[in-house]
């Protein structure tokens, strides 16, 4: 039996769990800081260098918004790039419109404690820009939010770079996105909980 693979893209360390969804896939970790030891030290924006068609699924949790919006694309295009047919590409990224309303709500300021993380208080400024406090300690500016989503242009920026199906999942303050090349495999459908 072939093990299916996952690309954990911007995963940062495998120290750092991934959905049980991929316990049984071969997990690659690729990320731009080697401080992680990831499996490959590459920039997400140029994966259309790495082999076609070799993984079954790619992760990226709260990496694509470290992407200028102009690049964007090329991430996604790598992620097709990399994708078998069929495969899926599963993001999460902070859903800016979850945090305008949630703003405006509690009454928060641009600096007002959102919630709190193992990696201490995260303030909505944080969300917005980045973990300011990794920014700071690390000196690197691709820890820093270049841009933001919403459900809606998570959607047109998949659909742009011709991801067949796309489904959603919404929790307070972050939107999933399960993005397919080709027509979905039903096995991943069935993962996922896609109906």
């Amino acid at each position: 039996m072939t093990v299916r693979k996952v690309l954990n893209v911007g995963g940062n360390s495998k120290a750092i769990s991934i959905p049980p969804q991929y316990s049984d896939f071969e997990h690659l970790l690729l990320d731009i800081d080697p401080t992680g030891k990831p499996d490959i030290v590459c920039d997400a924006r140029k994966l259309t260098t790495l082999k076609p068609n070799e993984f079954d699924a790619i992760y990226c949790s709260h990496n694509l918004e470290h992407y200028y919006r102009h690049e964007v694309s090329e991430v996604l295009s790598g992620f097709m790039h990399v994708l078998k047919e069929g495969g899926i590409a599963h993001i999460k990224v902070p859903d800016i419109k979850s945090l305008m309303k949630t703003c405006i709500e509690e009454d928060l300021d641009i600096d007002d404690i959102l919630y709190t993380s193992s990696a201490g208080p995260i303030m909505v400024l944080d969300v917005l820009y980045g973990f300011n406090k990794k920014i700071e300690t690390s000196g690197k500016d691709y820890f820093a939010h270049k841009t933001g989503f919403t459900e809606k242009s998570l959607f047109k920026a998949l659909k742009r770079t011709k991801f067949s199906k796309v489904y959603f999942s919404k929790k307070k303050l972050e939107v999933s996105a399960y993005a397919f090349k080709g027509k979905p495999d039903l096995s991943l459908c069935k993962l996922f909980n896609i109906k």
